[in-house]
C-alpha cells in the first residue's frame, strides 16, 4: 500500500525533500514504483523517503534530479538534509567548518573526520551511536565535499601515533584508511604530521582540539568532551590554542617522515596476509 503520511514541509529539511519528491513525482504523473524504476531503486524506498522514514544520499538527489528534470533542485537541498542529521550540539561547528580558509587539528583518537573513509567512519561513529549510523556516516562525508569545492581551505593535521595503531573496523579498514591519508601526501593544501610516541609528554595531553581561521571573523577554538563540542572565540582562549598547536607542530614528525611512518605501519601491521606473518610494530 502506497504511504500517503502527510508532511508539514516546514518542519525540516528532511520533511521539506520528502514533500518535495512526492509533488515532483506526483506532477511527472510517476508512481512511486515508477520513478524507483527510472533510478535504480524501489519504489518502496521512494515511499520512505518521502515519509521522511529515510534519509537520502547524494547519489539518490542526483538521480532524482536527472528523472525528474530538476535542475539540480534535489542536488542542492540534500547538503541541508544531511547536515540536519548531525547531533545538534555539533551543527554549529559543521556551518563555521565549512565557512574556514584554514583549519588546524590535534587528532588523539582517531583520524580526523574530514580525512576519514567511509568504512572507517561507520567504525567510529558505529562504537557510540545506535539506530542513525547510516545517516551519521552519510553526514560525515558530506563534511567531506568541502575539500573537493573549487576553493577549499588550507588544512593541517597533527595525528599522535596512536591513531595509526587503534585498529577501527579490522585490518583491511585500516589498510584503507591509512592509504587514504598518504593520498593526501602530495596535495599542497592538506598536510599531516604524526606526533610520535618518543615526543613524551606534550600540551594536548588532554585530548584533541580544532583551530578555524577566516578572512572575516575571529579564530575559534573548538574542544568536545563526552556530551558536546564547546566552541570559543575567546582571544585569550585563541591564542593558547595557537601556542599548543604551535608545539604540537614542532614536536611532530615531518610532513614526508610522517608519510613513512604510516606507509611502514600500514605495510607492517596491516598487510594483507595470514595474521601468523604479521610483525607486531607497536
Amino acid at each position: 500500500m502506497v504511504n500517503i503520511r502527510e508532511l508539514d514541509p516546514s518542519a525540516s529539511p528532511l520533511d521539506y525533500f520528502g514533500s518535495e519528491l512526492r509533488r515532483k513525482r506526483e506532477a511527472a504523473g510517476l508512481t512511486q514504483k515508477q520513478l524507483g524504476a527510472v533510478i535504480f531503486c524501489t519504489g518502496s524506498l521512494i515511499g520512505q523517503i518521502e515519509t521522511t522514514l529515510k534519509v537520502p544520499t547524494r547519489e539518490f538527489a542526483e538521480r532524482a534530479d536527472a528523472a525528474l528534470m530538476t535542475d539540480g533542485f534535489f542536488s542542492r537541498l540534500v547538503g541541508l538534509v544531511l547536515r540536519s542529521q548531525l547531533p545538534g550540539w555539533f551543527q554549529p561547528y559543521a556551518e563555521m567548518e565549512a565557512k574556514a580558509t584554514y583549519i588546524s587539528t590535534f587528532q588523539a583518537q582517531v583520524v580526523y573526520g574530514l580525512l576519514q573513509t567511509e568504512r572507517y567512519a561507520r567504525a567510529v561513529l558505529g562504537a557510540s551511536k545506535g539506530g542513525r549510523l547510516d545517516e551519521l556516516v552519510a553526514a560525515r562525508l558530506e563534511r567531506q565535499r568541502l575539500l573537493r569545492r573549487e576553493r577549499p581551505p588550507s588544512v593541517w593535521v597533527v595525528l599522535d601515533e596512536a591513531v595509526l595503531y587503534r585498529p577501527m573496523g579490522g585490518l583491511e579498514v585500516m589498510r584503507e584508511q591509512l592509504a587514504h591519508l598518504l593520498s593526501f601526501h602530495d596535495q599542497r593544501l592538506v598536510n599531516i604530521q604524526v606526533l610520535p610516541y618518543s615526543a613524551g609528554e606534550h600540551p594536548s595531553v588532554h585530548g584533541a582540539f580544532n583551530i578555524l581561521r577566516f578572512n572575516d571573523h575571529p579564530d575559534i577554538v573548538y574542544t568536545e568532551d563526552f556530551i558536546q563540542g564547546h566552541m570559543t572565540a575567546n582571544p585569550e582562549g585563541v591564542s593558547e590554542g595557537w601556542l599548543h598547536y604551535d608545539q604540537l607542530r614542532a614536536a611532530a614528525l615531518s610532513v614526508r617522515d610522517s608519510a613513512e611512518l604510516i606507509t611502514h605501519v600500514m605495510e607492517e601491521r596491516y598487510a594483507d596476509r595470514p595474521a601468523a606473518e604479521r610483525r607486531d610494530v607497536a
